[in-house]
Order: structure tokens, then sequence, then C-alpha cells
């Protein structure tokens, strides 16, 4: 009787884990797609992504390069005071989006333009994301904001 009792919990803690590990590989297959790593545009030009890949990229809107083509098409170049990467956009930016700006874009690399699916701006004049900020201190570009008093 013993015996039985004994097999039934080796049992159950066998099925227990293979449970876990096929829950565990689960959930790590359905979020690989939504995960998305940051990159500098300097990262982007030193090693370029393959063109499958969606990440996102963030620096500031270069002065200079925000094109507005047909119908909704945006085209620019964001920097982090490094490299330039050029971007287009389809869609409507956000109400804050200007040169010299931070921004945010996720998408893809395609042959050397990075084609952005979501573009995020700051969303007041001191805010800039944690990322880009550390990106263009890593350049050496990066301005502290004034205090408003």
């Amino acid at each position: 009787m013993k015996s039985l009792k004994k097999q039934r919990r080796v049992q159950v803690i066998i099925l227990t884990f293979v449970a876990l590990i096929i829950s565990t590989g689960l959930i790590g297959w359905a979020m690989q797609d939504g995960i998305n790593y940051f990159r500098s545009p300097t990262q982007v030009a030193e090693e370029p992504p393959g063109a499958s890949e969606t990440f996102r990229i963030g620096g500031l809107v270069e002065e200079g390069t925000l094109v507005r083509g047909d119908g909704e098409t945006v085209r620019f170049s964001v920097t982090d005071g490094g490299a330039s990467i050029p971007v287009t956009f389809t869609g409507v930016l956000p109400d804050l989006f200007k040169e010299n700006e931070g921004m945010i874009g996720t998408g893809k690399y395609v042959d050397g333009v990075f084609v952005a699916s979501e573009i995020l701006a700051k969303h007041d004049e001191t805010y800039m994301p944690k990322e880009v900020v550390d990106a263009l201190k890593e350049q050496g570009v990066y301005v502290e904001p004034e205090p408003e008093s």
C-alpha cells in the first residue's frame, strides 16, 4: 500500500515538472515577437540588424531632414550625435513630433533605411525617454534641460 502512495506522489511531481517546462516554453515562444530591443543610431550603424528583426531606435530628429511626402509618408533622420539613420514612416505623427526633439520608433531596418511602424514623441517639453538620454550621453551630446521655476 505504501509503495502505491509513493508511486502516485512521484507521478504527480513528474507531471507537474513536465507541465511547468511546457508552459515556460510556450510563454517564451509567444513572447519572442513581442520583445523589441532598443538600439541607438550608432549601434545600428555599427552592427546593422537583419531585415526581419523588429527593434526600437531612438534619438533626436535631425534638423533639416524632416520631409513630408505624398499622403501620410514622412521621411527624416534620427541621430544620437554619432550616427544618423534615415527613417520612413507612413501614418499620423504625434503632435509634439518635430526637429531637434527626442523620439523613439519601432520598426525594421531594410536596405539602410529604418521603416517605422510606430513613432513615439516626448509628451512634454522636458521629458525624454531614458534610453534616448543614455544614448545621447554616451555620444557626449546630451544637454540637461533647465529647471522651470
